[in-house]
């Protein structure tokens, strides 16, 4: 057997699969795309996780969309996040066109357009479903671990979470925080310390610049209320097919703290609604994370922990998670580890420290006779990909350099007018974007505050107007003691008692 045929049984016993699978394109040997060679991934294998790496260009958005449309087709919700706005296509069907038609005769498959149900969210003040979570929700670990806050400064906000949880008191927003810090070293502080112990005005200072800060990154517009259930993610139409919600993100680039508080509240609450799946025949959700280096990149120590905790424990939730990047070393190692499919496109050497990354990256793939993966990864064109993923056993398939089909839904953004009405038309825009303010601990503490000084100006008050009085009891005491030693003291007086005297004496 030739070079090429051993190429073709090696991808074809590699990625055979009995059960549902998404078709991704062909494998190339040595410029030459062999169609028999086709490169599958079981479905049940997407909640595995994965990596989407390669150079701006290169056709990484592409390769999400294939997968995302696929997905959706099958009957799988997705998750995307669209960080550069260029995903919204996927919610109309290609229009075709001459370079697509050349692909896909190469990879003999047939191209069929067509659109995926879409639903379009917002962390801000942007068009589409509002997303938002409650500072309770969060919790004081995972709210600790955001503000990437010490062990005492952790303690303290504990308490303070304690302190509300005894006294019925919301804690909805930022205000609501804001303001039970500044309750808990004014007005309060006697009452805190004595259930709770002291609390340190120079800690509760710096905790309050913390919030402040990410206050500052928007994180005002994501807490509070109407909170997202996550179950919303998991809608499906009424033929099956699962819904692609896209979070809109191209105004969160510069607020990195936002993002990764939002996608750890994400994490955490998906991982403690969804209930355990054991193995199953497709995931109930998948998530693709674009440019997923502004979670990691100002993410403090404990947060990186908490993110890998969860990314190893979720995917027995029955969901799958993928980070889309430039470069895998913009993953952690310990996150890098968990992933099963990797997709790499191409990287390019500009300078020594490029060649380095691509050295390190070709590192992060299996061996292979029929590639030199290091050289490999600079040959690549666009809408081609180096592709290494786990087979129905979850075994490692080989890597194989591939051809990826098309999208069949538009690789372009949706019109403002397209955008909103697909806004328009959602189910769940009337139940997520009726603006809630109810009754919390900021309102409730500045009543008890509010009562507290009319009750300390009305003791205050009294206390003056009986000051008055007993001014007033002086006075007059004092006057009428004055008058009668005036009298006593008096010539007239004294000469009337003595006339009296020596008449009793006579």
């Amino acid at each position: 057997m030739d070079k090429n045929g051993q190429f073709i049984q090696e991808i074809q016993k590699g990625y055979s699969t009995k059960g549902d699978y998404i078709y991704l394109g062909a494998g190339m040997l040595d410029g030459e795309v062999h169609a028999e060679a086709a490169v599958k991934i079981p479905l049940k294998t997407m909640n595995r996780h994965g990596l989407i790496a390669g150079a701006t260009g290169t056709g990484k958005s592409k390769t999400l969309q294939i997968i995302s449309e696929n997905l959706s087709d099958k009957g799988v919700p997705v998750l995307l996040m669209d960080v550069k706005g260029d995903l919204s296509g996927i919610a109309q069907p290609s229009p075709g066109a001459e370079f697509i038609d050349e692909r896909h005769q190469k990879l003999d498959f047939p191209f069929t357009p067509k659109s995926s149900p879409a639903e379009i969210l917002t962390l801000s003040d942007q068009d589409g479903i509002r997303l938002r979570a409650t500072v309770s929700e969060f919790g004081p670990v995972l709210l600790a671990r955001i503000l990437d806050l010490n062990s005492t400064q952790t303690g303290i906000l504990s308490i303070i979470f304690k302190y509300c949880d005894d006294h019925q008191l919301p804690l909805l927003d930022l205000k609501d925080l804001k303001k039970i810090i500044q309750y808990s070293t004014s007005e309060g502080k006697d009452e805190l310390e004595k259930d709770y112990g002291r609390i340190s005005t120079a800690s509760t200072g710096a905790i309050m610049r913390k919030i402040v800060a990410l206050e500052q990154q928007g994180a005002d517009l994501f807490f509070g209320e109407r909170s997202f259930e996550v179950n919303d993610l998991l809608r499906k139409t009424n033929d099956g097919k699962g819904y692609v919600n896209i979070l809109r993100l191209t105004d969160i680039q510069d607020r990195p703290k936002l993002f990764s508080t939002f996608m750890l509240c994400l994490l955490a609450e998906i991982y403690t609604t969804f209930p355990e799946k054991g193995d199953m025949d497709k995931p109930e959700l998948v998530m693709f994370i674009d440019e997923a280096h502004l979670i990691f990149d100002e993410a403090s120590d404990a947060l990186l922990d908490q993110i890998e905790s969860i990314v190893k424990l979720i995917r027995s939730k029955g969901v799958g998670i993928y980070f889309v990047t430039q470069n895998p070393a913009d993953v952690p190692e310990e996150v890098l580890g968990q992933l099963g499919l990797k997709i790499q496109h191409a990287l390019r050497a500009f300078t020594a420290k490029d060649r380095k990354a691509i050295k390190l990256a070709a590192e992060n793939y299996p061996e292979s006779d029929f590639y030199d993966t290091k050289n490999m990864l600079t040959a690549l064109g666009i809408g081609e990909a180096l592709v290494s993923a786990l087979d129905e056993k979850g075994r490692p398939s080989p890597l194989v350099a591939t051809m990826l089909r098309a999208p069949m839904s538009r690789m372009d953004i949706l019109t403002e007018q397209e955008l909103k009405s697909l806004i328009k038309d959602s189910d769940l825009v009337s139940k997520y974007n009726e603006q809630i303010d109810r009754e919390s601990a900021y309102e409730i503490l500045n009543k008890k505050i509010e009562i507290a000084e009319q009750s300390e100006a009305k003791e205050k008050a009294k206390n003056e107007r009986t000051e008055v009085t007993k001014t007033s009891s002086r006075r007059r005491t004092a006057s009428t003691e004055g008058a009668i030693i005036k009298v006593l003291t008096s010539a007239t007086f004294i000469r009337g008692v003595m006339g009296i005297l020596n008449k009793f004496l006579k």
